[in-house]
C-alpha cells in the first residue's frame, strides 16, 4: 500500500480527550474514579436556548442554513456582542464565521493566513491542539516558554526572542487553559507592541471570557488601536452558556481574511448546524444572569481547591484568574508528569492531564478540572491528601 500522509502521521492524538475517555471507561467498568481531566462544565444548557433549539427544529430548521456561513439574526448577535462586550467592531455580513465548535475556528484562521514554513508563535504551557493545528494547517510551531515561577507572565522581550523573518502570527489564549491566567494590560501591551514591530497576526482564544475572577476585566486584542486589521477572534457557547455538545463557535476578524475563512468554510465542512444557530441566538440575547452563576460557582469552586490542595504537603497550586482549570504541581517528586497522572489514577482514583501534554514548561504539573461538582472536587482533595507522600 502506498504511504499514508506523514502531517496527519506525525500529530499526536488530544491527550486532554484520551484521559477523559479512560477516566470514563473505568468508572462504567466500577472503578471509583475522580474524572477532574475534561473541559466539560457540569451544568446543563439553559432551559431557554434548549427550547430555541426544539422550535427551530419544529419551524423546519433541519436543512442547510442560508447563509451557510451563519444565519442572519446570528452574525448580528455575535456582532453585537462582540460591540458591547469587547468593545470590536465587525461587519456581520463580511467579517463573521460560524463554525462547528470554536476549535475549526481556530484552524480556519490559521488556514487562512498561513503558507508552508510560515512560523507561529504560541504561549506555553499551551493548549494540546495549537501545535498540532499549526502544523496541519501548513505552519511551524514554535514556543514561548513561560515560567511557573513567574506566574506564567508574558513579556515583550520573550517574544521578540522567539521571531524571525518567517515568524507569520502569534496566539493567545485568555483566560488561559491550562494555567488560568488572565492577560493583564501590561502583558496586552506587549503584545501588541511585538505584533506592530513585526507586522503579526494574533489569533485570539477567547472561550473562557465569562469564566473570569476577582472582578478582573477581559481584555480582547482586536480592540486595541491598529490591532483589529491584524486579529483574528475565535469564541463561542461551549464554556460560557455549558454548550460543549452543541458544537457552536465563530471566528470574526478583517475582511480580506474572513473571505478566505469563508472559503475554506464552504470546501470543507460546509455549516454549523441550523437548529444550533437559533439556540446560539437565544444565548447571546438571553439573560447574562447564566453565565454570571456559572462563573460565581466556578470562583466558589476555585476559592475551596487552591487552599486545600496548598495545605497538602507535597503539593503546591498557583491560584487562577479564569477558566476552570488548577495547574498544580509536585516539587518533591521525581516523576515526571506523564508518571504522575499515572500515579494520581493507580494511587488516589484521580484522572488528570499531564502537565507536559501542555509542552516542556509544563513538566513537574498536572491539570485538574473545576468544572465537576463541588462534592467530587472534596472527595479528590481527601484522596489526594491521603497518598501524596507516595506520589
Amino acid at each position: 500500500m502506498k504511504e499514508l500522509s506523514r502531517v496527519v502521521s506525525s500529530i499526536p492524538p488530544s491527550e486532554t480527550l484520551a484521559v477523559s475517555d479512560k477516566a470514563k471507561a473505568l468508572k462504567a467498568a466500577g472503578y471509583d474514579v475522580v474524572a477532574l481531566a475534561g473541559g466539560d462544565p457540569d451544568f446543563d444548557t439553559p432551559d431557554y436556548i434548549t427550547a430555541a433549539a426544539f422550535q427551530a427544529i419544529e419551524n423546519g430548521a433541519t436543512h442547510y442554513p442560508a447563509p451557510m456561513k451563519g444565519i442572519t439574526p446570528l452574525l448580528e448577535a455575535i456582532a453585537a456582542k462582540m460591540q458591547a462586550d469587547n468593545g470590536v467592531t465587525v461587519k456581520p455580513g463580511s467579517d463573521i464565521v460560524v463554525t462547528p465548535g470554536g476549535k475549526w475556528a481556530l484552524f480556519l484562521a490559521l488556514s487562512a493566513i498561513l503558507n508552508p514554513g510560515d512560523e507561529v508563535l504560541y504561549l506555553e504551557p499551551v493548549w494540546v491542539s495549537y501545535p498540532p493545528m499549526i502544523a496541519l494547517a501548513g505552519g511551524t510551531p514554535v514556543a514561548v516558554t513561560l515560567s511557573a515561577d513567574d506566574n506564567f507572565r508574558i513579556t515583550a522581550d520573550q517574544l521578540r526572542a522567539k521571531v524571525t523573518p518567517r515568524t507569520k502570527a502569534l496566539m493567545v489564549n485568555s483566560p488561559n487553559n491550562p494555567t488560568g491566567r488572565v492577560i493583564t494590560q501590561e502583558e496586552l501591551d506587549a503584545i501588541v507592541a511585538v505584533a506592530l514591530e513585526h507586522d503579526l497576526y494574533v489569533i485570539s482564544d477567547e472561550i473562557y471570557e465569562t469564566v473570569i475572577f476577582d472582578g478582573r476585566k477581559h481584555l480582547s486584542p482586536a480592540a486595541v488601536a491598529g490591532m483589529a486589521e491584524r486579529t483574528l477572534t475565535i469564541n463561542g457557547l461551549s464554556k460560557s452558556h455549558a454548550m460543549t455538545g452543541w458544537r457552536l463557535g465563530w471566528l470574526a476578524g478583517p475582511t480580506p481574511i474572513m473571505k478566505l475563512a469563508t472559503q475554506m468554510n464552504s470546501q470543507t465542512v460546509s455549516s454549523a448546524a441550523n437548529f444550533t444557530m437559533h439556540a446560539a441566538v437565544a444565548a447571546l440575547k438571553g439573560p447574562k444572569e447564566v453565565t454570571r452563576a456559572m462563573c460565581a460557582e466556578y470562583q466558589q469552586r476555585r476559592d475551596f481547591m487552591v487552599p486545600a490542595l496548598n495545605a497538602i504537603p507535597g503539593v503546591e497550586c498557583l491560584d487562577i484568574e479564569g477558566a476552570f482549570y488548577l495547574f498544580p504541581r509536585f516539587p518533591n517528586s521525581r516523576r515526571n508528569s506523564a508518571e504522575l497522572a499515572e500515579a494520581l489514577i493507580e494511587k488516589a482514583g484521580i484522572a488528570s492531564v499531564p502537565g507536559g501534554a501542555f509542552g516542556k514548561s509544563g513538566e513537574g504539573h498536572v491539570r485538574f478540572t473545576i468544572a465537576t461538582a463541588m462534592k467530587d472536587l472534596e472527595k479528590a482533595v481527601e484522596k489526594l491528601a491521603k497518598v501524596a507522600h507516595e506520589i
